[in-house]
């Protein structure tokens, strides 16, 4: 049996983000994932790999494929056993916000619990896995509010994953819960704003905080925040006081290039085009 993965670090004090990611080699021969206080997702990565997979009494034996991914829920182990090494991105959510979701969701927090799985595929989960990958290769340029979205739209389908049932269509944000949070975010740009922070602004759950967002702007909230912080910096830019870092800076942008992608992206405009206008 092979020990922990150098790559897994080990358990923080600090409080931990609702989502993260990691790429984990995966050694060859019997390998126990490390046990983590959060669940798991284990995407798969390159070729395909014969693997025979335990979690508690019950064994499965299969082909892993690209983008497949096994379910190890928090506080738990799995073992592997691998005719040669993988890669596996990680996806590790906090049970809480999945508990949260569910309640929201009507499945019921305490009742859910979830449940671990092998060979896995959707198209929704692998979508979110490959941006967290992206934003983790370039250093988080959507902050912790994308990040938090991402862990709500996971948490959400692995709800609706395990427990399938019609959901009622969401409510929108009322008008002057709108206002009050448009108004934080406007006052708070500069700074990485999370999804929970925004939601406890609004007086509701993050999840739900989310949905009604959405229903009532027709955006995403990590998307409305990058457009406001597009429109602030292309108002500076225009004034000509402060340099195009400095501008990324007073945005809330993780860096100037980061800022320029969506200037171009929304304005078709690059920082220095919209201050020659």
């Amino acid at each position: 049996m092979t020990d922990r993965p150098s790559c897994y670090p080990s358990p923080a004090t600090a409080p931990l983000p609702l989502l993260d990611v990691l790429t984990s080699p995966v050694p060859s021969g019997r390998f126990d994932s490390p046990v983590d206080e959060r669940h798991v997702l284990c995407l798969h990565l390159g070729g395909p790999v014969p693997v025979s997979y335990r979690a508690g009494k019950a064994e499965r034996q299969g082909m892993r494929l690209h983008g497949q991914f096994c379910v190890v829920p928090g506080g738990s182990s799995t073992r592997w056993t691998l005719s040669r090494p993988a890669t596996s991105l990680l996806l590790r959510l906090a049970p809480a916000h999945l508990r949260a979701t569910a309640d929201d969701m009507g499945r019921g927090a305490r009742a859910f619990d979830l449940a671990p799985a092998i060979h896995v595929r959707d198209p929704q989960i692998e979508r979110i896995g490959w941006m967290m990958q992206a934003e983790d290769h370039d250093a988080h340029p959507g902050g912790r509010l994308f990040a938090d979205s991402l862990a709500s739209a996971l948490a959400v389908r692995l709800v609706a994953l395990q427990s399938p049932s019609r959901i009622a269509p969401a409510r929108a944000l009322p008008a002057w819960r709108l206002r009050h949070v448009i108004d934080y975010i406007d006052a708070h740009l500069d700074q990485d704003l999370t999804l929970a922070e925004l939601a406890a602004v609004a007086g509701f759950s993050p999840s739900h905080f989310k949905a009604l967002f959405r229903q009532a702007t027709g955006t995403p909230v990590h998307r409305f925040v990058l457009e406001r912080r597009v429109e602030r910096a292309r108002l500076h830019l225009l004034e000509g006081r402060l340099s195009v870092t400095e501008v990324a800076l007073e945005t809330g942008f993780a860096h100037p290039s980061h800022m320029a992608r969506w200037m171009r992206r929304l304005l078709g405009l690059s920082p220095s085009q919209v201050r020659a206008s």
